[in-house]
């Protein structure tokens, strides 16, 4: 099959790109602040969207606290890999989609490593 159909397979919805958008830039994998930072997520469809990026192997979980249990998620190797799409996938946004003012409050949030130069 297609390579790019496959892919779009695990990451193509909305959602998904955005908890990967969150790990890309290192910001924290831990449930509560990923259901804080994508505004508008159910519990329910996050928990399910970190449950299928866990079975295909692009993010693991691991326990901060057993009583009451909360997880914590951060990419693997194969998710990893994912880094530079998500790089480059900001960079469009952030060339074509935004006015100046936009993309400078976007660089002052995120770095200007994460997209480069203007």
């Amino acid at each position: 099959g297609c390579p790019i159909a496959g892919t779009l397979d695990i990451i193509g919805d909305r959602w998904t790109i955005l908890i990967l958008r969150d790990l890309t830039l290192e910001r924290s994998g831990k449930f509560k602040d990923l259901q804080a930072s994508l505004r508008g997520i159910s519990p329910n469809l996050l928990a399910s969207r970190l449950k299928r990026l866990e079975a295909a192997g692009v993010l693991e979980r691991s326990f901060y606290s057993q009583h009451p249990p909360r997880a914590a998620y951060q990419l693997t190797e194969k998710g990893e890999g994912l880094r530079d799409v998500v790089r480059e996938m900001a960079r469009w946004g952030a060339k074509y989609q935004l006015d100046d003012q936009q993309r400078a409050d976007f660089v002052e949030a995120v770095g200007e490593g994460v997209i480069g130069p203007a």
